[in-house]
Order: C-alpha cells, then structure tokens, then sequence
C-alpha cells in the first residue's frame, strides 16, 4: 500500500498570467504558498487482478481503463500503462470548487502515487509538468499551470511562465520569525459556495488579446509578484495586504464570474472591520476569501464578518509519500 499526501494551495498575485493564452505572449507570474490541507491517495492491490478498483465521490469497477468515467484517473492510467489489479482511492481535507487548486492536486497526488507503485523517481518539476500535460494538453481544460507547480512544490514560492513554455520556481526562503509574521496577518474564510473553475477560466479567457484592457490588467497583476515579494521580505505588510486589494481590484475586471453581490458585500464589510485588503481565492464565484489584517484586529474581524473561518498554516513539503509497505511480501 502506498499513501501520498498532497497541500493544497493559496495565490496571492498574478492568477490568471498562468495560462497560455497570456503567457505565450508576455511572461506571467504568480505569488502564492501551500497549506497543511491536503489530498490524500492511497493505493494497494485490488482482490480482483484483473480489475481497476476506483473510489472517490463515487465507485468505479471496471476490468478496462477505457472504461473508466473519471478523466483524471483514467488519462494517468492510460499515461503510466498501469495494469489492472490496483485499487486507488482519494480523502480531502477541502471540497472540490473552492480556489485551492483541487483538481490539480488531486492529478499531483495520483501521479506521485503511481509512479512510486511503478518504482518511477519523479522530481518536483517532472510531477508538476506530467499534471499539466494530463489537465491542459490532453483534458483541454482552460485553466493554468500554477496550481500543479504550487502542489509539487509546496511553500512559498515565485512561480513564472515564459512564453515558450518553461516554469521557473523561485522559493521565498523567508526567517521563521518572518514566515510567523505572514502568518499571523492572514485570515481565511470559507463562502459557503462552489462552483467550477473551468467556467470562470473560460469566461476570463475570452477577449484576452495582447491589445485588450484584460491582457494590461493581467500584465498588471504580474507586476505585482515581484512588489509583493520584496514587500515581504521587507516584513511591510501593511503595503503588501494594500497591493493585495489592488489587485483583487483588477482580477475583478477580467470577468464578471469572478465576484458577485454577496462577496462584494463581504468584501467590504472586511474593510471596514480592519482588513487591508484581501481577495477571493481560485478563479472566482465562491469558495474562500482571505485577507490580510493586522493581528490585534483579527478578533473583531472574525466576529463581524459572518463568515466561518478556516484554521490553516503555511506548509513547506510539497507533494510526498507519507506510507510504503510493499504488497510482494
């Protein structure tokens, strides 16, 4: 049996400069670090070795990955030549549709998985690439590369895009004191609400010529990485939760998906309860709000807000095997 443990993810800057549609004709970038929420898989020999065993919001038994319903598990499969007689299944700390990254944590995990079943190293920048080949190039879904890099990766990270396809990681080695100052002017939220990526992604997509207002927002955006960065490393954070609202500010104009009524109102109330800025996390229409707000005001934002707030802290691990016993013994 064979477990791996998988982070979630949070983007601060730059979404959406991840997509190919931008990136090929100006460099993208984006800003954002893992968290101790994860996708668990785990895999172990089906009782039946003529057939694949899958389970995760439903079951599959089928004898054919052909056959299979899931897209992700059955493009992996078909990618790594698994044979039949394996069962995988999946456990998340966090629902699907939520703007953390889910799906492609989910592709990260069952590839590092099979790939240690297949006695297959695989470093952190081939999982990542191997998740993007399955999502972007062979699913055709319209969403981008960061949220495979930030599950493969783990931490906090600079993540750029160039045009001809290459994604350099770029580690924030920040002082423990630092990463705990970070830490405790962050302030997580969940909506209540989820809703499907892809959608929004699409939406955001149209119209995203190197002429348009959308592409100089983007390019925008991505200017801010690096402001962001530095703002950190300078322990500002006052600035870097002002840029934060800037930006949201921006990704708000590339779709009218990306925010509604109810989050705007949110939004704002938070504000006025002492929040710098803040923005929603994922491609937009629901699922959780973060913000950036000095310490001594957390308390009252947490109280005033109305929403529930979601404990976490910054992992730096990345995608791992956390249990191995080998089946043959």
């Amino acid at each position: 049996m064979i477990v791996t443990k998988t982070p979630f993810r949070v983007s601060i800057f730059g979404g959406g400069s991840d997509m190919e549609s931008f990136y090929s004709r100006s460099p993208g970038a984006v800003l954002s670090f893992s968290i101790n929420k994860y996708m668990y898989i785990s895999t172990h020999k089906y009782f039946e070795n003529d057939e694949y065993r899958l389970k995760y919001s439903k079951t599959e038994t089928v004898k054919k990955i052909a056959d299979i319903q899931h897209p992700i598990l059955k493009t992996a499969l078909q990618m790594l030549d698994v044979p039949p007689g394996v069962e995988i299944s999946s456990i998340a700390d966090i629902p699907a549709g939520t703007g953390m990254g889910s799906s492609s944590t989910f592709t990260v995990g069952v590839l590092h998985n099979l790939l240690t079943r297949k006695n297959q190293f695989a470093d952190k920048g081939r999982l990542a690439d191997l998740a993007c080949q399955i999502e972007i190039e062979k699913l055709k879904e319209p969403i981008g590369k960061q949220d495979q890099y930030a599950a493969s990766y783990g931490g906090l990270n600079v993540i750029k895009f160039l045009p001809h396809g290459e994604v350099n990681v770029e580690t924030l080695n920040l002082s423990r004191q630092r990463f705990n100052t970070l830490q405790n002017h962050l302030c997580l939220f969940y909506t209540g609400v989820s809703r499907s990526a892809s959608d929004v992604l699409a939406d955001q997509k149209k119209g995203v010529s190197s002429e348009s207002a959308k592409f100089e927002n983007l390019k925008s955006m991505v200017s801010f990485v690096d402001q962001g960065r530095d703002l950190l490393l300078q322990d500002k954070l006052e600035d870097f939760g002002k840029l934060v609202h800037r930006s949201w500010e921006l990704k708000k104009s590339l779709s009218d998906k990306i925010a509604n009524p109810d989050i705007d109102e949110a939004y704002n109330k938070a504000l006025k309860l002492g929040a710098w800025g803040g923005k929603l996390l994922g491609a937009g229409g629901g699922g959780f709000l973060l913000f950036v707000v000095p310490p001594e005001k957390r308390e009252q934002l947490v109280q005033g807000l109305g929403l529930r707030p979601f404990p976490f802290e910054i992992e730096f691990d990345g995608s791992k095997v956390i249990y191995y016993e080998d089946e043959d013994n």
